[in-house]
């Protein structure tokens, strides 16, 4: 330490001759989708950017494992709401379009139910009252009113999700107020859901979306029935080469801007002067810098890379005692042959649900899980070998705070998941895999810097969202901002968009960068007047 900073000596300074038309240079850590959008946008500002990646290859948890000539997803693997990034890509003079083939998926997905029932969900209400029906006649019949609802619900607090929460104020402000009487926050999902469906099946299909947040239904807050309204009112999409062929684009268009991006070069540290930062640390040396962008989980990074004694309404303690999301026990499987019989997408829910949920609520490994399979080799044949498939697995579990020996369980879990899937395809998988991979929460927690294996980052309750998650504009440390599913809005590619489209905003006031104005959303800023 050195006149209150931080800062190593030790680490030669990296030269950065690039300078940007504003003469203010930018570090962005982690080119996850977050750090790749606010790379793309800040230098569009006129910002001269670095991006640096532990990695070899960008995406983070929308990376990509590319192995044996077969291609999957690491993470998310439905792309919604694809207009944020289309307004990035063109706040950037491109078109997202000219870099990355979207295909809408008819229908969405599948639902299966243990009984033999589904419900093929579809973006036209019609066809969904129908389905619907197979389960309830009298909750088909309220589909079209349950719809309208959330659109109106979902236009209240888009502007929401579009700005920052720097404070208490922020909870006074025009579109805050607007939206209030929709909150109904002391309703969970399932129990706004009841305003509209008395059927629990059909209830779980339209909440079980609160796993894209890592929550149960049954304490996600009622805001959260917006997520279905998105997948029905805007679509379902597949991105050809999978959701990391978005990420990938983005890393293409950040280059030709003039971003510098560098790959398997983890960062150490950020540099401090005092509450300052002033840059991070590598292995191979220091990069100086006017503002830092994090883009890391947010608590593995800030108590792996700043000083406890750094931080004071995030300490180590206080990140400890957060509630953060479920994790994931991960398949990837490349298989021989076709499965055209199975959708794109399709959950297959437990017998239990409520016990299922309850199981990962307690940090546990679900007896009777829940599983989601992605069956992309109907409608992308880039991701496999001819004449071969991939097989997307996830059952969501507990994450490591339940204790659960992830060690000596995963290899009668994955016999666990195998049978699901198999029941699921109409026959025994295990003789056609030809590549597997697998994953616990463990892995998340080692491999990826996961805090706890949780998945989906910092639980979205009451006491996580707005300005109780860390802020955009971080609160501990000048000069630096946070994007990614630990900051506001949340979790999902959607938000995480919306995350950088903020901090970006606001990093580009605070440095002045002569692009600032361009970054901010009308719709955001008249809203909240």
């Amino acid at each position: 330490m050195k006149d209150g900073s931080f800062v190593s000596d030790a680490a030669p300074l990296v030269p950065q001759s690039r300078r940007g038309a504003a003469g203010r240079r930018v570090v962005v850590v982690g080119a996850g989708p977050g750090g790749l959008a606010s790379a793309m946008l800040l230098a569009a500002a006129g910002a001269d950017v670095t991006l640096i990646e532990k990695e070899d290859r960008v995406g983070g948890r929308t990376g990509a494992i590319a192995e044996d000539g077969f291609t999957f997803d690491i993470g998310p693997t439905f792309f919604l709401y694809p207009e944020v990034l289309r307004e990035i890509f063109a706040a950037c003079g491109r078109e997202l379009d000219d870099y990355v083939e979207l295909r809408r998926l008819d229908p969405m997905y599948r639902l299966q139910f243990e009984d033999g029932r589904r419900i093929d969900a579809t973006h036209d209400p019609e066809r969904l009252a129908a389905e619907v029906a197979r389960i309830d006649a009298g909750d088909a019949g309220r589909i079209q009113a349950y719809l309208d609802e959330n659109r109106r619900k979902f236009d209240s607090f888009r502007p929401i999700l579009q700005r920052p929460f720097l404070g208490p104020r922020d909870l006074t402000r025009g579109d805050m107020l607007k939206a209030l009487p929709k909150l109904r926050p002391w309703a969970t999902v399932d129990t706004e859901l009841g305003r509209w469906f008395r059927n629990p099946d059909v209830r779980v299909a339209f909440s079980f979306q609160s796993k894209y947040l890592g929550m149960s239904p049954f304490k996600c807050p009622s805001l959260y029935t917006i997520i279905a309204h998105i997948e029905y009112g805007f679509g379902v999409w597949h991105p050809v080469g999978g959701c990391n062929a978005l990420t990938g684009a983005m890393a293409r268009a950040a280059r030709e801007m003039g971003v510098e991006i560098r790959l398997s070069e983890p960062v150490t540290r950020v540099m401090l002067d005092g509450r300052r930062a002033t840059g991070v640390e590598t292995a191979e040396g220091r990069y100086e810098a006017d503002a830092v962008v994090m883009n890391a989980d947010f608590a593995h990074a800030m108590r792996h890379l700043v000083p406890d004694g750094a931080r004071r309404r995030w300490t180590d303690r206080k990140i400890a005692a957060k509630s953060y999301s479920c994790s994931t026990f991960m398949l990837w499987l490349g298989i021989e042959g076709r499965l055209d019989h199975m959708a794109h997408h399709t959950i297959g829910f437990s017998g239990d649900y409520q016990r299922n949920v309850a199981e990962i609520d307690a940090g546990q490994a679900p007896e009777d899980p829940t599983i989601y399979v992605q069956n992309a080799g109907i409608t992308d044949d880039t991701l496999a070998p001819e004449g071969h498939s991939t097989l997307y697995v996830l059952a969501p579990v507990g994450n490591l705070t339940g204790g659960v020996d992830w060690a000596d369980l995963a290899p009668s879990y994955r016999e666990k998941v195998l049978d699901r899937l198999s029941r699921l395809a109409g026959e025994d998988i295990r003789p056609r895999i030809r590549y597997e991979k697998m994953f616990t929460p463990n892995d998340w927690e080692t491999k990826m810097a996961v805090h706890e294996g949780a998945t989906f980052n910092l639980a979205h309750n009451l006491g996580q969202m707005l300005h109780r998650r860390p802020r955009n504009r971080f609160e501990d440390l000048d000069g630096v901002y946070l994007t990614g599913g630990g900051t506001h809005p949340g979790s999902g590619l959607p938000t995480i968009f919306e995350s950088a489209r903020i901090s970006s905003r606001l990093l580009a006031e605070d440095l002045g960068l002569p692009g600032a104005g361009h970054l901010g959303t009308e719709l955001a800023q008249e809203a909240a007047e």
